[in-house]
């Protein structure tokens, strides 16, 4: 499962994993580079992640299959 947010000139994705590592998350310019990621425990780790580091609140994400 994905879940995507934009915020500024951002798209942050949080792509899950296998269980036993966690989820990513990815941080895209808005010339699609990545140009940060995070391994974090959990989907909801990632969004935490998220918000204190680029302001994306936590209910501003959308399920991407």
């Amino acid at each position: 499962m994905k879940y995507i947010s934009n915020i500024k000139d951002l798209s942050l994705v949080i792509e899950e994993d296998l269980p036993e590592i966690g989820a990513y998350l990815y941080v895209y310019n808005s010339h699609g580079d990545c140009i940060a990621d995070y391994l974090q425990d959990d989907v909801n780790s990632c969004k935490r992640q998220a918000c204190e580091t680029f302001g994306v609140a936590l209910n501003n994400w959308k399920k991407d299959s």
